[in-house]
């Protein structure tokens, strides 16, 4: 083990950590509040997530914006990064509502066992990511470079860069309004009786139903954001980059609690982290081992994640 590397770049590996984990975090917002309202997990959500990834690209290549382009000048960078954003979010919300219309509600309404929910998962994800892969032809999309990396202050020879920076905040942004959509409106409490309940939520008037696709749609927004920031950070999509992400995004929902909002932003934060710091340790073969190792040893010793509060009885 390196403990040399962990300690001489110990700064720089949790700030880049912390900036990987900002997207793990988004994207395991759609777990979690889907696991919190239905106790299913949705596979098809790393496809979601995608889905936005190619989006932002093709509108980033409509003002013709290439991976060959030139830095774009501060006055328009905004610009670009929020139609890039917009896109993202309206297809990844899109392709979340029409996986849970096409793929879910008829398995809802049939009562279908817990099994054939799975299955289907797997099959919406494995439909998708082959569709896409088939009309890209199975090629990595170039990403523009639209922000320069600059350094905004350096703590203990640490680097802390306006994309970090950027990243970080979007996120603790997201989750924020996230959070208090879910604790503080009139629809997000329905959303959390439906959690709790949704025999006594139904009895109480609410339409299960349009629940149900408000938390897809919840689900597909943060996906969306997270996948310009993945676009932003490493950028060249491709038909399967949802796969090993969605992986981990799992796993930080799993980490910091599923079914919690606030579980998935510190599981996502912290699992990140310590991928940066596995890979000073053991060396950078090992960073999706490390990660997992250590989220079988917190499920070992709390198996309900490190917050592990449901859906149902958050709290704001």
């Amino acid at each position: 083990m390196n403990f040399d590397a962990l300690i001489n770049d110990f700064g720089e590996l949790t700030s880049t950590g912390l900036a990987q984990g900002a997207i793990y975090a988004l994207f395991a917002l759609g777990y979690t509040l889907v696991y919190g309202v239905l106790r299913l997990i949705n596979f098809a959500h790393s496809e979601v997530f995608m889905m936005g990834t190619f989006a932002s690209v093709l509108a980033w290549r409509l003002f013709g914006l290439d991976q060959n382009s030139p830095i774009p000048p501060a006055a328009q960078l905004a610009g670009y990064l929020l139609v890039g954003l917009v896109v993202a979010m309206l297809a990844s919300a899109v392709t979340a509502l029409v996986v849970e219309r096409v793929a879910y509600r008829p398995l809802r309404r049939r009562n279908a066992p817990v099994l054939a929910f799975l299955i289907t998962a797997i099959g919406a994800s494995v439909v998708i990511s082959e569709a896409v892969g088939i009309l890209t032809r199975r090629q990595v999309q170039g990403t523009p470079t639209l922000m320069r990396t600059s350094t905004v202050v350096e703590i203990g020879g640490a680097k802390i860069t306006t994309l970090q920076v950027g990243l970080l905040v979007t996120a603790i942004v997201m989750m924020v309004g996230l959070d208090y959509f879910v604790n503080r409106t009139r629809l997000g409490r329905g959303i959390r009786a439906v959690a709790q309940s949704p025999d006594t939520a139904a009895l109480m008037g609410v339409n299960k139903d349009r629940v149900v696709a408000l938390v897809f749609l919840l689900g597909g927004l943060m996906a969306g954001v997270a996948a310009v920031m993945y676009n932003l950070k490493i950028g060249n999509p491709k038909y399967n980059v949802g796969f090993d992400l969605g992986i981990k995004a799992f796993a930080a929902a799993v980490l910091g609690g599923i079914g919690n909002i606030r579980g998935a932003m510190l599981g996502g934060l912290l699992l990140g982290v310590v991928e940066n710091y596995g890979a000073a340790l053991f060396g950078s073969n090992y960073i999706n081992a490390v990660a997992f190792v250590v989220l079988v040893l917190v499920l070992l010793f709390r198996p309900t994640g490190l917050l592990g509060e449901s859906l149902g009885r958050a709290r704001a």
